[in-house]
């Protein structure tokens, strides 16, 4: 039954209406209970299937995450502190009761210690990830490009060139281990192609890795000048004319085999006062054979 408003607009009576809208509110109601959610617990247990027990009694010596890029400082002898970045790893070991761990810790300990990370306090880390995983041993593993600038040897144009470097740092208790590796490009001339050829000598680009553990701080230049002062020519990223014969000259007047270039370098590892233990590996991607040249040297 209609009857008119007061705007002379015919409506239902006021009880029909009424239960005409409730109806609707019901079924458009966002909190009605067809559309409520299920209901949950102030505090949601999740299973932990990291902490469970495993019956297979295998310990695992290393597991963590790898790969993880992050922003680093490092000490430049010239410039006192250089920026880069770096592919990181982080390990503890896992006693065999246990069946995984929480990798999501890993990058919590990294990331407490700043944006940053500084060669200074990779120890804190190192002991940051025992005390977290309750680990008896913890590694970090960090690979960076490093850049120096360089003169070209007759025009002194300055250049930047690139390096590798590497941190592998333990801790077994309160124990820490530090190796620091190397990695720079030379050229090789062939001693016996010099000596058997009526025309010039083939030469080939190689490459250099220096690991070290030393008493105190060993400057990356300063294993960088150790590989390059051991070939028969350095490398530069630019060169004019005039430089390039230089470089061309300087090889040919010091040709080197792959064992002469590893020697090189272990004698003038042997002999620095802070350089413990020295392992070091050259690969010459020969110019004239379909194989590589390889040789390496260890400190017993």
């Amino acid at each position: 039954m209609f009857k008119p408003s007061e705007s002379g607009v015919m409506t239902r009576s006021r009880k029909g209406w009424r239960s005409r809208v409730a109806a609707n509110d019901r079924r458009r109601s966002p909190t009605s209970a067809a559309n409520l959610p299920a209901k949950t617990p102030a505090a949601l247990h999740l299973h932990d299937k990291q902490s469970e027990r495993d019956y297979r009694e295998l310990p695992i010596d290393k597991v963590g995450v790898r790969g993880l890029r992050f922003p680093i400082q490092v000490r430049d002898k010239e410039r006192t502190v250089q920026n880069t970045v770096a592919t990181i790893g982080l390990f503890v070991d896992l006693p065999k009761e246990f069946k995984g761990t929480h990798m999501s810790r890993f990058i919590e300990v990294l990331n407490a210690h700043g944006n940053v990370i500084h060669v200074e306090n990779l120890t804190d880390i190192l002991h940051a990830m025992q005390a977290r995983f309750r680990a008896a041993t913890s590694r970090l593993e960090m690979e960076f490009p490093y850049f120096m600038v360089k003169q070209a040897p007759v025009t002194k144009l300055e250049s930047v060139i690139d390096y590798v470097a590497r941190f592998d740092a333990s801790a077994c208790g309160r124990k820490v281990d530090f190796v620091l590796t190397v990695k720079a490009n030379v050229t090789t001339l062939c001693p016996c192609s010099k000596a058997i050829a009526a025309y010039g000598a083939h030469n080939q680009r190689g490459g250099v890795t220096v690991q070290i553990r030393s008493r105190k701080s060993v400057w990356i230049e300063d294993l960088i000048r150790i590989i390059e002062s051991s070939a028969s020519s350095e490398l530069y990223a630019l060169l004019k004319r005039q430089d390039e014969k230089a470089v061309t000259e300087r090889a040919y007047e010091h040709p080197v085999f792959v064992e002469d270039l590893v020697r090189n370098v272990a004698v003038k590892l042997k002999a620095h006062p802070d350089v413990t233990w020295y392992k070091v590996e050259a690969e010459n991607q020969e110019s004239i054979h379909n194989h590589n040249a390889y040789a390496c040297i260890e400190k017993r």
